[in-house]
């Protein structure tokens, strides 16, 4: 079956950038028909980059739809800044703020339901990789997600494949052990949900300019989720060329 999943790139800037910089990006970055280039910007910075011509997308989200829950932010005011994705269940969120698999699928229904899309993160550290049982892993993430969803998740959620030994390190999966995570993982949601061969997967964990090409080309990979790249507006628009091609 031919791939006509459109690519997304998507820029997550974590707690990093500025409004100078941020400027800069709504001045330089445009929408495109060929692909969907999302910026995930710090909450703060919000409301001044939903002025830019990208999707707007944010980094977190509370399970709670509102209520007594200081520092949280309900899915609902993502949307009112004009917020269509969310990134769920990163793997920085997972480890610094212990958020479990059962946590993670709670705020993947939680955003599903406020009709946004969750760009929803898996990946293994470099213990689980080193002892080979990495498919195991990230299909235990995954599933925890349609226990709590059902299949019908992935009609409208992006999964994005991010090995953790991966990020910010410097360190990158080669192209071809990057499209075997990708194609083990599609193949899984296609065995959940024919609607899986559609279900677009990114890459994400060290994507720079020099090896988005590599990785881009292959089959199962329908863009990225971009880290210390989307700071940099040479480095990103690259990146987002090279996803066009």
């Amino acid at each position: 079956m031919a791939n006509t999943r459109k690519p997304i790139v998507a820029g997550n800037w974590k707690m990093n950038g500025s409004l100078a910089l941020l400027k800069t990006f709504i001045e330089e970055i445009g929408s495109s028909e060929q692909l969907e280039t999302v910026l995930c910007v710090p909450s703060p910075y919000l409301s001044a980059a939903g002025r830019g011509e990208y999707i707007l997308g944010a980094q977190d989200c509370s399970s709670f739809e509102s209520g007594a829950h200081t520092g949280d932010t309900a899915v609902s005011m993502l949307k009112e800044l004009g917020v269509e994705y969310v990134i769920v269940g990163h793997s920085e969120r997972r480890q610094d703020h212990n958020e479990s698999n059962e946590l993670v699928a709670n705020k993947v229904q939680t955003v599903l339901n406020a009709g946004l899309t969750p760009i929803l993160c898996c990946g293994e550290p470099l213990e689980i990789r080193e002892k080979g049982t990495f498919k195991e892993y990230v299909l235990e993430q995954l599933a925890a997600v349609k226990n709590v969803c059902g299949v019908s998740f992935l009609d409208n959620t992006v999964i994005a494949y991010e090995p953790i030994w991966a990020i910010g390190t410097g360190k990158t999966a080669s192209p071809e052990q990057a499209q075997e995570v990708h194609e083990f993982i599609r193949s899984n949601l296609v065995s959940w949900n024919e609607a899986g061969q559609n279900t677009r997967i990114l890459y994400g964990g060290s994507v720079n300019a020099g090896n988005a090409e590599q990785l881009f080309a292959q089959k199962d990979i329908d863009g990225g989720l971009i880290g210390g790249a989307s700071l940099k507006i040479e480095d990103f628009t690259v990146i987002i060329n090279t996803a066009k091609q």
